[in-house]
């Protein structure tokens, strides 16, 4: 019969690549790892990997039964935990890019610890790449990041689809929330993510095909200084709403919406593949969702209002 320790101990080679890295991460032994990969093979009687020296890949068994045993583990994690009957007072580990944690955080953490005022969390920001990889080591009970195409050991769910906007140094007579198309403005000097960021590639892609010329890029991963950056120069970055919606009277930043066509920034929710999300951890996530859920709604306000008040001023020219 199968035991849980060779399906944990396949889970693990299959996700890591390596019987070396899977011992690592399981803090077993290198030949252990192997001895229950063998066994799960004979009973199952059938290879799961293809072995050449010391570089393993999945057979097509395999990755059809690594399906499976990420759903058994996961319902196991599932009925433990209710069994365990947890209650809102468990640690948890969440990571956010800076675009969350300067945008969402305040109002999640203020409903959050009210409504679980025993629990302990700790938030970790940093980018994408950083925070995925932490969350397929386990690290993490998750994080949000932009969408990608995934890899094994994580399960993602959409959380958020936001507009790009250009956002710069306010200039006079700046209409704020007018959509613009850069193709429009000339030679831009753009403030960009390194390529650490999924969104760096994103951007260099609507760039490249949507004919914008750029003059020069400038690679900041700083988000705080990014922002600090734009408003006292006349470079531009090209950014999600959300990370802007509190700035939106502020007199420093002018915040188009782009178009023609319009760039949306899609964000996901990652955790292990593997395991349950806590009740705690599940609640956090909750509140991130509404909270970005409110962000669409604000945009949809915003540029409601900002086409009424165009609409108004030129019957008022035409009257006049």
């Amino acid at each position: 019969m199968v035991s849980l320790r060779q399906l944990r101990s396949f889970v693990a080679v299959y996700e890591e690549g390596s019987f070396t890295a899977a011992a690592a991460r399981e803090g077993a032994t290198q030949s252990g790892m192997s001895q229950h990969v063998s066994q799960l093979e004979d009973e199952l009687g059938a290879a799961l990997f293809v072995r050449d020296g010391r570089a393993i890949a999945p057979t097509a068994a395999g990755t059809l039964y690594y399906a499976e045993a990420v759903a058994v583990l996961r319902r196991l994690d599932e009925a433990h935990t209710r069994i365990a009957n947890q209650k809102l007072t468990s640690a948890i580990r969440v990571g956010l890019m800076p675009t969350f944690t300067r945008a969402l955080l305040p109002s999640v953490l203020d409903a959050f610890l009210t409504q679980a005022p025993l629990a302990h969390v700790q938030i970790i920001e940093a980018y994408s790449g950083v925070l995925t990889e932490m969350v397929r080591r386990g690290e993490l009970d998750f994080a949000v990041v932009p969408a990608f195409a995934g890899m094994a050991g994580i399960a993602h769910r959409p959380i958020l689809r936001d507009r790009e906007t250009l956002v710069r140094a306010r200039r006079t007579g700046a209409r704020p929330l007018v959509p613009v198309r850069l193709s429009d403005l000339g030679a831009l000097k753009i403030v960009v993510p390194t390529t650490q960021n999924t969104r760096r590639g994103n951007i260099e892609t609507y760039l490249a095909t949507n004919g914008v010329t750029v003059a020069k890029r400038l690679e900041l991963d700083a988000m705080m200084g990014t922002l600090q950056f734009v408003a006292a120069s006349d470079w531009v970055a090209i950014l999600p709403f959300v990370l802007m919606a509190a700035d939106l009277d502020d007199p420093r930043f002018e915040i188009r919406p782009l178009e023609r066509p319009a760039f949306h920034a899609d964000f996901v929710l990652i955790e292990p593949a593997r395991t349950l999300m806590s009740p705690t951890a599940a609640l956090f996530a909750d509140l991130i969702a509404q909270e970005a859920a409110r962000a669409n709604a604000l945009f949809d306000k915003r540029m409601g209002l900002a086409a009424a008040r165009r609409g108004n001023a030129k019957r008022s020219r035409r009257k006049a």
